[in-house]
């Protein structure tokens, strides 16, 4: 190869490169996974911020979640006392735009069932985006487990499952405004099941499929960009994640969607057991976010300067701390003690 088509290749590979992560970072955020080795400080798993809306005239909820890159869900648990349909014009609302990233390997693509929420990783940069989506119905769920994209489509032909065939009276939908798919379609190494577009807006952050993931239209042309094939992707069932920012603690609690968590506090603690000494965690701010059950990240502790992780400065209310010394789960799980004792 001559000298200047070696340079061109290599430019072109350079330039593509550049598209490349230009079209990943384009909505994506930072994040900086915990290492005990670094200063807890600088740990990052607790990504976007809340933001605030004035309500406009007509606008529903459902407008507002879908213009911030919302689920019905994440908005009307935020604020369950809102008229959905109705909101009052010129009132400010909070923009629950704020997560903590689930506890996975931080490739590819992946999907929390319970949050109704996707994230799309890009580690080589150290950035994530995240997407609402609608999964399955409580007697169709969508199954947990790792998964690679083995098929990339456009306007895809629905050929509807034998079991829903009675549903609709035909073996199968074109490419349409009548086809539940839409214009994309990233289809899974699990048999049947997918990544898709939507011709119903309004499902996105709602538990109504057979078992796929729904994104709104403009969510899926990004990610079908974003996804070649062999792409991971791994479905996850977390209600309760666990955060670092800024050198706090924070837990996000969504509803149990499918009814498979049997007691909710001795799930939170076994997960923070998992991530930090739970001498940093205030029991009180613990049990008030699971009260609460917002969707939104919730700071209930404390790390200190140097990881926190085994040798932590304890900040919060004494009385929780002290309750906390030595809370522990036995035998299946389902048994929480604890022994008051200050330590």
């Amino acid at each position: 190869m001559k000298s200047s088509e070696l340079c061109r290749t290599v430019c072109i590979s350079i330039a593509m490169g550049i598209l490349w992560m230009s079209v990943a970072f384009a909505g994506a955020f930072e994040y900086r996974l915990p290492d005990p080795r670094t200063d807890s400080e600088t740990w990052n798993t607790v990504v976007g911020v809340v933001r605030i809306h004035t309500v406009g005239p007509q606008e529903t909820l459902l407008d507002i979640a879908r213009q911030y890159g919302l689920g019905f869900n994440e908005i009307e648990l935020f604020h369950p006392d809102a008229d959905p349909w109705i909101p009052e014009p010129g009132n400010e609302l909070a923009i629950p735009t704020q997560w903590v990233l689930p506890p996975t390997k931080h490739e590819g693509i992946v999907i929390n069932v319970p949050e109704m929420r996707l994230y799309r990783f890009f580690p080589s940069i150290k950035a994530v985006k995240t997407y609402p989506v609608g999964v399955g119905a409580q007697e169709t769920p969508t199954p947990e487990g790792t998964a690679w994209v083995v098929d990339r489509s456009v306007y895809p032909t629905w050929v509807i499952p034998d079991s829903l065939q009675s549903k609709y009276t035909v073996a199968a939908i074109p490419p349409g405004p009548d086809n539940p798919l839409g214009k994309y379609w990233l289809g899974i190494s699990r048999k049947g099941y997918g990544i898709h577009g939507t011709n119903f807006p309004w499902c996105v952050g709602r538990a109504v499929s057979n078992g796929c993931i729904r994104l709104y239209p403009e969510h899926i042309e990004r990610l079908f960009q974003e996804t070649p094939v062999m792409t991971r992707v791994e479905i996850v069932y977390e209600p309760l994640k666990v955060g670092f920012r800024h050198g706090q603690v924070f837990v996000e609690v969504h509803p149990d969607l499918y009814g498979r968590i049997q007691a909710m506090e001795e799930y939170a603690v076994r997960r923070l057991r998992e991530n930090v000494d739970m001498r940093c965690v205030s029991v009180d701010l613990l049990r008030a976010a699971l009260a609460d059950c917002r969707g939104v990240p919730v700071s209930v502790g404390t790390l200190n300067a140097q990881g926190g992780r085994g040798n932590p400065v304890v900040h919060g209310d004494r009385e929780g701390q002290k309750r906390f010394t030595h809370l522990s789960i036995h035998g299946n799980g389902n048994q929480l003690t604890g022994k008051e004792e200050e330590g």
